[in-house]
């Protein structure tokens, strides 16, 4: 027993250390290494960071301190630059397989179409504005807004972020609660589409899921729930077909309904008193008799 509880406090040694490296790649990434505490805690999940992680801050004094603003925010501050973390995913992959990396994102370069060329020169032109990337860890806070650089960054900043979850997604507004600190844009969502090779993105802009694409993991993740859901939605059609059928014909007796007139019996004993009394009471009577009539039809519909 004793050496099962020495292995679990290995393991969360262990597993505690990452995430410790994490959230100092983290902040190394942001535009003045500092990040609100409470965008950390909301985000935490995603990197698998401790609930209690903002008290085990003081643990670390050698790569973190916190400061409090006028306020009264929480602010976490990178104390040391680790150069040794300052090496991005896709700079590792590049070491491994630079075909790969290459085709990861297409930046595609504007020519006229006098040139008239063929794929392989479009693909290399496209390699040529592609490359060099630019690291994540760099300054991206001092490139111009709308420049080519500013882009490759922002691209390279989201795969790096991903890249560091668990399971290698977020939803855009996870991404986007770090706008001012990875110097994001509100074009971020239309950013993404535009690199299919490398971000899956499902969903609406407002709520998008964003998933790496380079893992076979991944690939094979996506099939499977693609799968998953046509297989729902041939399940499901027939049943919300018939549902929707019954809530139409429903919601017609309903419209018919005054909301604003109490459901009591009409005045007249009959139709022929509401025609009867039509001079003398134009209106109410009338009224209640089609109110009557009304809830009945609705109230059979529902037996």
């Amino acid at each position: 027993m004793d050496g099962l509880l020495r292995t679990e406090r290995d393991i969360e040694n262990e597993l505690e250390s990452k995430r410790v490296d994490v959230v100092r790649k983290l902040l190394m990434m942001s535009a003045n290494k500092r990040i609100p505490l409470s965008k950390l805690y909301h985000n935490r999940l995603l990197f698998g960071i401790p609930e209690d992680f903002r008290d085990r801050v003081a643990e670390y004094p050698d790569y973190f301190r916190v400061i409090i603003e006028d306020d009264g925010k929480r602010v976490l501050e990178l104390v040391n630059w680790d150069s040794s973390l300052a090496v991005s995913a896709l700079e590792k992959e590049f070491m491994v397989d630079e075909d790969k990396v290459k085709r990861a994102f297409k930046f595609p370069m504007k020519h006229g179409k006098a040139l008239e060329l063929d794929m392989e020169d479009e693909r290399k032109l496209s390699i040529l504005n592609t490359l060099p990337l630019v690291s994540p860890y760099s300054d991206g806070s001092k490139l111009d807004l709308w420049t080519l650089e500013a882009e490759k960054y922002r691209v390279g900043i989201i795969h790096e972020f991903l890249s560091l979850t668990l399971e290698k997604r977020a939803y855009i507004h996870n991404i986007v609660e770090f706008k001012e600190e990875f110097s994001l844009t509100k074009h971020t969502y239309q950013m993404l589409l535009k690199q299919p090779r490398t971000f899956y993105v499902a969903g609406t802009q407002m709520n998008c899921l964003n998933w790496l694409l380079e893992t076979d993991e991944a690939r094979t993740k996506r099939r499977k729930y693609l799968e998953k859901a046509k297989g729902l939605v041939a399940e499901y059609q027939p049943k919300y077909n018939s549902a929707r059928a019954v809530y139409l014909e429903r919601k017609k007796y309903v419209d018919e309904i005054d909301w604003n007139m109490l459901a009591v019996p009409p005045s007249g004993s009959s139709k022929l008193d509401a025609v009867i009394c039509f001079s003398y009471y134009p209106m109410p009577i009338l009224q209640e008799e089609m109110q009557w009539t009304a809830w009945i039809r609705l109230l059979s519909f529902e037996k």
